[in-house]
């Protein structure tokens, strides 16, 4: 026992390259307590809530494209070719073009404006939202394979905004050196996960299903799509909100940046662009894997495992008869039901993440990442296709299996994605928010394409 624990134990001896570098006994004895507290950010919940915000609007576009869905039915139901095959062409789409713009966009360090990414990737997304807000109620007449194109190059357009705005705000939350900022930005993404199946709860609980579909029809049928047109209209709205709330940060980043040229006078740094790029160290991806690859690893395989639950959660229903189940047990409230219970133990892992801290030991968390696999055979216990189950209880499958997987998903993800600043040079903070950004969408983008080996369970 005594050998496996030494395998996890930070030793000085073995590990000189992978020790936290902003501990105090990692700085320089010449260094002045005033340089040292020059450089020293203070928190702020405001600037937490911005950077919050902006994890709201990373995911929400994305989670539009899934709430739309019914929406995307409808306007395929003429084409079975369509209907049975646009929603894996907009995940592959959306993920590998994702993965493609974190690419490059880790690559781009020493020229990179990371409020400038951040900025454009709204902007497009305003537009993009825009166009399909209006798509809901004109050109109702094109063909579904025309309308198929169109939804294809909106959702590329968005991967790439997706790719921008992740890269940025990771990069730009690293640059503060405050872990909870990185938090902040884990946070928001939760809650973008979290509204949207309650929405859909709520909305079946209100109108029941016969109900809601007949009205689905009428309103496509007139040309109206109210239900697709808010969705879109909604992420607008969050971008332009996002866009407006980014501007004190841009603005503090700059005094802080004002500041480091104050001090050093140096006649090379004319701009805050300039003192930026002299402050930042360019970085290799292989110098930061060397660094960081026990997060690395451990958050690409936390969100490869976490895609299988999509999988899954569809094909779950509730262990009751459906004729004696209430609305809320019925499959159209019950299957989003259980994707709210996953996305509200990812919201409560990601909030727990500022109290119960593993940064201090990564390899424990890639260790974690590995364990959370024990979660997907559960699933073989819970009514899958409705055909019985072999736990007899909805309790079991929505807080003994969807909860604790959301929580351990949240917690380890907003865990790696906080240490990471913490285990390389200042100078390196920027490009290693990056890299984990990109450590990340290829987690995500390797359990997509490994979920299909579930899809026939």
């Amino acid at each position: 026992m005594d050998r496996f624990r030494s395998l996890f134990r930070k030793r000085e001896e073995d590990q000189e390259e992978y020790q936290p570098l902003n501990d105090e006994s990692q700085y320089d004895n010449e260094q002045s307590s005033e340089q040292e507290e020059s450089h020293y950010i203070p928190f702020s919940w405001i600037e937490y809530g911005i950077f919050a915000l902006l994890g709201v609007a990373m995911l929400w576009a994305w989670n539009m494209f899934l709430a739309a869905a019914p929406y995307f039915q409808l306007r395929f139901q003429d084409d079975d070719w369509v209907l049975d095959n646009f929603q894996s062409a907009i995940i592959s789409v959306s993920t590998l073009g994702n993965l493609a713009a974190m690419v490059v966009l880790t690559n781009v360090q020493y020229t990179a404006s990371y409020p400038f990414r951040i900025n454009l990737a709204l902007y497009m997304n305003v537009a993009i939202f825009a166009l399909l807000t209006v798509s809901t109620v004109s050109f109702l007449g094109v063909s579904s394979s025309a309308y198929l194109s169109f939804l294809l190059v909106m959702v590329a357009f968005t991967s790439w905004a997706a790719g921008l705005i992740q890269n940025g705000a990771f990069a730009f939350a690293a640059s503060f050196g405050r872990p909870e900022y990185m938090q902040a930005i884990m946070a928001g993404q939760g809650v973008a996960g979290v509204l949207p199946p309650l929405v859909q709860v709520i909305s079946v609980l209100v109108a029941p299903p016969a109900d809601t579909a007949s009205r689905a029809r009428e309103e496509t049928s007139s040309g109206n799509g109210k239900a697709a047109f808010i969705y879109f209209l909604t992420a607008v709205i969050i971008s332009v909100v996002a866009l407006v709330a980014f501007i004190p940060l841009v603005q503090r980043h700059n005094r802080i940046i004002e500041n480091r040229m104050m001090e050093h006078m140096a006649t090379s740094m004319t701009s805050i662009e300039s003192a930026e790029r002299q402050a930042r160290k360019v970085t290799s991806m292989v110098t930061l894997f060397r660094k960081l690859h026990w997060l690395a690893s451990a958050i690409f395989m936390c969100f490869a495992v976490a895609m299988f639950f999509p999988v899954f959660t569809p094909k779950i229903l509730s262990v009751t008869p459906p004729e004696e189940a209430s609305l809320l047990l019925q499959p159209a409230a019950f299957i989003p039901l259980g994707f709210f219970f996953w996305n509200l133990g990812d919201l409560g892992g990601r909030a727990s993440s500022l109290y119960l801290s593993f940064r201090d030991r990564p390899a424990w968390l890639f260790v974690a990442s590995i364990a959370r696999l024990a979660f997907l055979p559960l699933y073989a216990l819970c009514n899958l296709h409705g055909k019985g189950a072999v736990i007899n209880s909805d309790v079991f499958y929505l807080l003994i299996v969807q909860f604790p997987f959301g929580f351990t998903n949240g917690w380890l993800g907003s865990n790696c994605m906080m240490a990471a600043g913490e285990w390389v040079e200042e100078g390196e903070r920027e490009a290693s928010g990056g890299f984990m950004g990109l450590a990340l969408v290829a987690g995500l983008a390797f359990g997509s394409l490994l979920s299909f080996t579930a899809a026939g369970i």
